[in-house]
């Protein structure tokens, strides 16, 4: 076995699965028995030697671990490599196949390293995952209980100029933010340096290549974008990245009154904050009131749940929660308020766990038809 193999013992035991993961931070997984077996970080799959490594690494597991996949699971997503593989290889041998929701993934991998099996508050916040609704997810609520989830509610939508190039260039992020503040004739005076900034206002004006998504990723490039503090990525995260320097250099700060706003269908709405961050002139101020007031309005969020469901126990999943202030900050909140925090231990909480908990999916729904 690879010294870079991750093995998570499981809290049942069944059929072998094959579980394929995500797009980017790519792992695979392969259970024999009551054991996980996560492989080692194959990465983003935007390249063939990705590509032909994810699929040398299944014959690899396979064989060292003897064993034959009996069912196959994958990301919802189906232009993905790794669904398509997934496909293919399960369709060459009539396997079954399953398709798993991104997000759900995420807090199936928390319960597979916790043993839970119960009903758990899911808490996924990362960059994008495409929903059961064919949009873009990434600041979710959800209610997991094995095989299956309910999304209780999400993050308030934001447009993503460009689409994924928004992504790329947290000034799209913070003009959408402006446009939805009425404030869209500020756009292209704000943002000189940036040669589309014109177009841009018209495509949000006109609602032209605009998808919208529900992603704490781009919410934390927004507020970004609003403080100049980075209006272009040289890399995954730099925004997000900055926005946590800025605010452990400043020190804590307490939560904007009236910073959000939760509607009766579980919405959770930053809108008053980034208003706010919008006229700000101090950006370490700015950025720790963005942390302060995210972890007080995600915490009341989950309150408000525990209330309607009386689930004491959350798991944090997603890339968003490699960010130290709000993981810890949040935890402590929800901690005080008595609930049951689970975090990554042996995974990382971003993509890399994402075929972990494919495989959890896989087995579970095993499980339920048995």
């Amino acid at each position: 076995m690879s010294n870079n193999t991750v093995n998570v013992p499981l809290s049942c035991s069944g059929p072998s699965v094959l579980a394929c993961g995500a797009w980017l931070k790519n792992t695979v997984c392969v259970t024999r028995g009551d054991q996980a077996y996560v492989s080692q970080l194959i990465g983003d799959l935007d390249s063939a030697d990705a590509c032909r490594m994810l699929e040398e690494t299944v014959v690899r597991l396979c064989a060292e671990l003897d064993v034959k996949p009996e069912i196959v699971a994958h990301d919802l997503h189906p232009d993905f490599f790794s669904s398509r593989f997934a496909q293919a290889y399960a369709g060459q041998r009539g396997l079954p196949v399953i398709a798993v929701q991104h997000h759900h993934a995420h807090i199936a991998a928390l319960c597979a390293e916790h043993h839970i099996d119960e009903p758990v508050f899911g808490l996924a916040l990362d960059g994008v995952g495409l929903g059961t609704d064919g949009t873009p997810w990434g600041g979710e609520l959800l209610l997991v209980h094995g095989a299956g989830f309910r999304r209780l509610g999400h993050l308030a939508l934001l447009a993503m100029p460009g689409g994924d190039r928004a992504a790329r260039e947290p000034w799209r992020m913070a003009a959408a933010a402006l446009f939805g503040m009425g404030r869209g004739d500020e756009i292209s005076r704000r943002f000189t340096a940036q040669p589309g900034a014109e177009t841009v206002a018209t495509m949000l004006q006109c609602g032209l290549n605009c998808p919208t998504t529900s992603s704490m990723g781009r919410l934390f490039d927004a507020a970004a974008g609003l403080l100049g503090v980075c209006e272009v990525q040289a890399f995954e995260a730099q925004a997000a990245i900055l926005l946590q320097q800025l605010a452990e250099e400043h020190g804590k700060v307490a939560p904007l009154d009236d910073g959000y706003r939760i509607d009766a269908d579980g919405v959770l709405d930053f809108a008053p904050l980034l208003a706010v961050l919008s006229d700000c002139r101090e950006q370490a101020y700015g950025a720790a009131l963005f942390h302060a007031t995210l972890v007080a309005g995600l915490a009341d969020w989950v309150r408000r749940a525990a209330a309607s469901h009386g689930i004491a126990r959350i798991a944090f999943g997603g890339g968003c929660f490699h960010n130290a202030i709000l993981a810890q900050a949040l935890s402590a909140d929800l901690v005080a308020m008595k609930f049951e925090v689970l975090s990554a231990q042996r995974m990382g909480p971003n993509d890399s766990a994402i075929a972990l908990g494919q495989a959890w999916v896989a087995v579970q729904t095993i499980k339920r038809g048995s």
